[in-house]
C-alpha cells in the first residue's frame, strides 16, 4: 500500500508539471496492438494453426500468462533467464511472465497425470524482455505441438510434418523454408568421450549454441568457469561442422544411437513425403538447456529472417521439476517471423475488410421493420451490421463497402410501401426489390 502511495505522489507530481503535455498513446516498446484489420490477420494465422494441430489429432490446453519464476531458472546460462519479465506480487511470491510455453506444460502434465501417450497443443502469448528487431518482439503468440510420452523418433516425425503442413497450407513450398535437424545425443556422445562431466553437458550446449552469434573468444570466460578447455570445445566444433549423418558418424562410430535416429527420423520424413524440406545441419544446437536429443529449428532460404521456429526432444525436462523422466518433444513457432515471411512472399490475404453477410439500414432510422429485417437474417446465421444511426443512403454504401459487406439491405422509401425492401448485391452491383417477408428466403437461397 506504501509502495502505492508514493507511486501515485510521483505520477501526480510529475502530472503537475507537464499539465499539456498529451498521454504516450503508444503500446509499450516491443508490443502491440490488434485493431480490426490486425486482428482479423490474426486470427487467421491463429485459425492454420488450430486447422494443422487438429487434422493431427492433437487437443488444446491453455495455462496461465503468469507463472512462478522457479519454473524458469534454471543454472545454464540461458538467455530466457535473463530476458524474464518477472516481480514479486504483494503475496511475496516471485512470480513471471511466462517467456516460453514449454514449463508450464511440464507443471500441468506433473499435476493431472494424464494418460500416456498425449499430443497436445496450444497458441499462448509468451513474453521475453529483449532487444527488438525485425520479427523479435517483446511479446509475441507462439503455436505449440507437443508429444508426450514415446520414446521413438515417430513423435519428432509427427511434430515436424505438422510443421511442413502449415507451411504447404499458407502458400509457402521447400523453395521458401527449410528445416535443419540434428542431434544433441551426438554432442553428449563426444562430451563423455572428452570428460566433460554429465552435469556441465547442458550449460556447455547453451555456450556452443551461442557460438553462431559470437566468436569463441566472447564465452571463454564461461567456459573458464566450466573448466572447459579451449581444444575441447574446437573439437565440439569441429564435430558441429558436419555436413551430413555420414561423417557425424565418424566421430561417434556407426553404432551410435544418435545417429540411428537420425537415420530413421530423415527415413520416416521421407515416407511422408517431406524430404524436401529436412536437411541434416550438425551446426544446430538450440539454446534452451533442457533439449536431451533430436534438435530442429525452421529457416527461411533467403536468409533474410531469424528463426522461423524451433524445437526438439527434452526428455528430462520432467526430473529438473521433481518428477519422473518422460519422454517428450515439441516446437515453438512464432507469429512474428512467420508473417514477415508471408510479407515478403506476397501470401498474406488482404485484412483491411471485414466479412460481413448484410448491412442493413434504415431510410428512416432503426424502427420495427429494420429490426424485423435484421432478427430474419440473423436467426438463420447470417453476420448482420446493422446502421444504428438515421444515415444517408451514399454513406450506407461507403460503409458497406469499407466493412466487406456483400449485401446492402435498405429498409423504408418506396419499397417500404409495397411491403419491400431493397437488396444491393455489392459485388455485382445488381438491386432488386424483396418482399420484407421473403427476405429470409432469399438470404438462404
Amino acid at each position: 500500500d506504501n509502495i502505492n502511495k508514493d507511486l501515485n505522489k510521483d505520477i501526480n507530481k510529475d502530472n503537475r508539471g507537464r499539465k499539456q503535455n498529451k498521454m504516450d498513446i503508444q503500446p509499450p516498446k516491443g508490443t502491440r496492438d490488434f485493431p480490426p484489420s490486425q486482428m482479423r490477420q490474426r486470427s487467421w494465422l491463429f485459425s492454420n494453426f488450430h486447422k494443422v494441430s487438429k487434422s493431427l489429432g492433437f487437443s488444446e490446453y491453455d495455462c496461465p500468462v503468469l507463472e512462478s519464476s522457479e519454473l524458469y531458472i534454471r543454472k545454464a546460462g540461458e538467455e530466457v533467464t535473463e530476458q524474464l519479465y518477472n516481480f514479486v506480487d504483494k503475496g511475496g511470491r516471485h512470480v513471471s511472465l511466462r517467456p516460453e510455453m514449454t514449463p508450464s506444460l511440464a507443471r500441468v502434465v506433473m499435476g493431472t497425470k494424464p494418460t500416456m501417450p498425449i499430443k497436445w497443443y496450444a497458441v499462448p502469448q509468451c513474453w521475453r524482455y529483449e532487444r527488438t528487431t525485425r520479427g523479435r518482439r517483446r511479446e509475441h503468440y507462439q503455436w505449440n505441438m507437443d508429444v508426450w510420452g514415446v520414446e521413438g523418433v515417430e513423435a519428432e516425425a509427427e511434430v515436424l510434418v505438422g510443421m511442413v503442413m502449415f507451411m504447404e497450407n499458407v502458400g509457402l513450398g521447400p523453395e521458401d523454408v527449410g528445416i535443419k535437424i540434428n542431434s544433441r545425443e551426438v554432442l553428449r556422445e563426444v562430451t563423455e568421450e572428452l570428460g566433460i562431466p554429465k552435469e556441465k553437458f547442458a550449460p556447455v550446449c547453451v555456450l556452443v549454441d551461442k557460438l553462431e552469434k559470437v566468436p569463441i573468444e566472447a564465452i571463454q570466460n564461461d567456459l573458464d568457469e566450466l573448466g572447459i578447455e579451449k581444444g575441447t570445445v574446437e573439437k565440439l566444433l569441429e564435430v558441429l561442422g558436419s555436413e551430413s549423418i555420414d561423417q557425424l558418424s565418424t566421430f561417434v562410430g556407426p553404432e551410435s544411437k544418435a545417429v540411428s535416429d537420425l537415420r530413421q527420423l530423415f527415413s520416416l520424413l521421407s515416407s511422408y513425403g517431406v524430404s524436401d524440406w529436412v536437411q541434416f545441419d550438425g551446426s544446430v544446437v538450440r539454446g534452451l538447456s533442457y533439449y536431451t536429443g533430436v534438435v530442429f529449428e525452421a529457416f527461411d532460404r533467403e536468409g533474410k529472417l531469424r528463426a522461423i521456429a524451433g524445437g526438439g526432444r527434452y526428455d528430462g525436462l520432467m526430473e529438473t521439476f521433481g518428477g519422473e523422466r518422460t519422454p517428450a518433444v515439441g516446437f515453438g513457432f512464432g507469429d512474428a517471423v512467420i508473417v514477415e515471411l508471408l510479407k515478403d512472399k506476397g501470401l498474406l490475404p488482404d485484412f483491411t475488410k471485414g466479412e460481413v453477410d448484410y448491412c442493413v439500414a434504415g431510410l428512416e432510422g432503426v424502427n420495427a421493420d429494420v429490426t424485423g429485417v435484421v432478427k430474419e437474417l440473423r436467426e438463420i446465421g447470417k453476420s448482420v451490421d446493422l446502421v444504428l444511426e438515421k444515415r444517408k443512403m451514399k454513406w450506407v454504401f461507403k460503409h458497406a463497402d469499407r466493412i466487406g459487406a456483400r449485401y446492402v439491405v435498405l429498409v423504408g422509401g418506396k419499397e417500404a410501401d409495397n411491403g419491400c425492401v431493397s437488396v444491393k448485391d455489392m459485388e455485382t452491383g445488381e438491386q432488386t426489390e424483396v418482399k420484407i417477408e421473403d427476405v429470409k428466403i432469399k438470404a438462404v437461397e
